[in-house]
């Protein structure tokens, strides 16, 4: 029997402390694991694909003690490489292994579902974690992972390498030091999906079920979401892709539910991190989404969600615009007249006439920010005559970064070594108010709804349909998380 867990009073009081650049929240007091000289010992869950990245950027700071993967080509790959590490393919076995005692930090780049259960596993071992974005697979499993981050005093860092770009951590400083004036809209927009995901006719003569390849543990990869089989048949989303049948594994998980976030999850942490930092973003107060093909099982062919924050402080009440996929054969984009602003300040020339495929405009009442980049790498600050003596390259208060993945992974370290959980700017503090926000937009599209969200208790205030969708149910034998820190 799978259960459903009740949620609790989350004070953002007393994890907001003071905002500051960046907002990363409060500093904490982290026992130092190892000298600035000492290497790091990593396990890693989840080391396909950006796993595999994510582990290899990890032994360039220490040593890899551990692997965990569904896949066993995947294991074969980083075996090669580490032959002294001990393999599993359940991350729970691994947690009960007696190397965990030689464990300082895990990193996990599993699919969505599984993103929560092993960081708050590992953290409750006190164990410092590295998670991909977005952070949680629920509302409700992003709240929790803020509390037993907290709670266990580890230090942790979103995989979101934006976080790192010097342009980013400009745009953040000059928002935040009035350079365009209150900021009172946002507009993130993405291409995504470029997965199979929303209603599609298929050919009736694909198979019902097919057989799971013996390279990859079935069970391990359902984990805590209903089991199904590998095979896709499933007549109301399931579609042919190269000519062959789509499986979840290793990639086309992200547009079904059971499994993914879909284009809001697998890029707003991204897109929008930029102005989420700038604007000191907690959780919306209200939402709302128009979406098409909404079904069930698998996330929408376009959205365009809205998210309204309250004025806090000083700070303006802000909309924030996200917009996601086609729509009558045409991305969903912002307002024509944002666009035309946008693009009369692009350097490139090449960019002048069409808007890029992935990119954010953040509107204040004395001028705008334009950046082409998921990542915020380049940032373009108009009306151009009004700021010609304001540089976007680098940061002038923040710490200079630019490094990308690495730089991501060098600064969770130095905050590992240091004791100072502050050090990794995506931290959980923050990130887990990114994640849950954005994670709203879907409990929006999902149930048509718009509503009122309150983000100290953690509930939903006027929509039954919305809060259920808040949290989910967990299959026996994966139903670990609890309400316990």
């Amino acid at each position: 029997m799978a259960h459903r867990f009740t949620r609790r009073k989350f004070s953002q009081a007393a994890a907001a402390g003071s905002l500051g650049y960046l907002f990363t929240g409060p500093a904490y007091s982290v026992e130092k694991v190892a000298g600035a000289n000492t290497k790091l010992r990593f396990a890693g869950v989840g080391i396909g694909g950006k796993g595999g990245s994510d582990i290899d950027q990890c032994a360039n700071l220490g040593e890899i003690v551990a692997l965990c993967d569904i896949d066993d080509n995947f294991l074969a790959k980083k075996t090669a490489k580490w032959k002294d590490a001990k393999v599993f393919h359940d991350y729970r076995k691994l947690f009960a292994d007696d190397v965990m005692k030689n464990v300082d930090a895990v990193t996990v780049s599993t699919p969505d579902h599984h993103h929560a259960l092993a960081a708050v596993l590992a953290m409750r071992m006190g164990k410092h974690v590295y998670v991909q974005k977005p952070l949680a697979h629920t509302v409700f499993e992003a709240r929790l992972m803020r509390e037993v981050a907290a709670k266990n005093k580890v230090c942790t860092q979103m995989g979101n390498q934006g976080t790192t770009e010097n342009g980013l951590r400009r745009a953040v400083e000059a928002i935040q030091d009035g350079v365009i004036g209150d900021v009172k809209e946002v507009h993130v927009w993405t291409n995504r999906p470029v997965w199979p995901q929303a209603p599609e006719v298929t050919d009736k003569k694909m198979p019902k079920t097919a057989e799971c390849p013996k390279n990859i543990h079935w069970e391990e990869f359902i984990g805590p979401a209903p089991m199904r089989p590998w095979g896709v048949y499933e007549p109301t989303v399931a579609r042919r892709h190269g000519g062959r049948l789509v499986a979840y594994h290793d990639f086309h998980w992200r547009g079904w539910w059971d499994f993914g976030t879909g284009a809001i999850g697998d890029m707003a942490c991204h897109t929008a991190n930029m102005a989420f930092m700038a604007c000191q973003l907690k959780t919306p107060s209200k939402i709302s989404a128009e979406a098409t093909d909404v079904n069930p099982q698998t996330c929408p062919s376009s959205a365009h969600v809205t998210f309204e924050f309250a004025a806090q402080g000083k700070t303006p009440a802000i909309t924030l615009h996200w917009y996601e996929g086609q729509k009558d054969g045409k991305l969903v984009h912002p307002p024509e007249e944002l666009v035309k602003k946008a693009l009369a300040i692009d350097a490139n020339p090449k960019r002048k006439t069409k808007l890029v495929n992935s990119g954010s405009i953040i509107v204040g009442s004395k001028g705008y920010i334009y950046s082409p980049s998921d990542y915020g790498a380049e940032v373009f600050i108009g009306p151009a005559k009004d700021f010609e003596s304001i540089q976007m390259k680098k940061p002038e208060k923040l710490a200079i970064n630019g490094k990308g993945d690495q730089g991501q992974k060098d600064e969770w370290v130095e905050a590992i070594k240091a004791g100072k959980s502050e050090l990794a700017l995506s931290n959980f503090d923050y990130a887990t108010y990114l994640t849950e926000s954005f994670l709203l937009g879907n409990v929006a599209i999902r149930s048509g709804k718009s509503f009122v969200w309150d983000g100290i208790e953690g509930k939903v205030k006027d929509c039954p349909e919305a809060e259920k969708l808040i949290t989910q149910e967990y299959r026996k034998g994966w139903d670990l998380l609890g309400n316990k820190a």
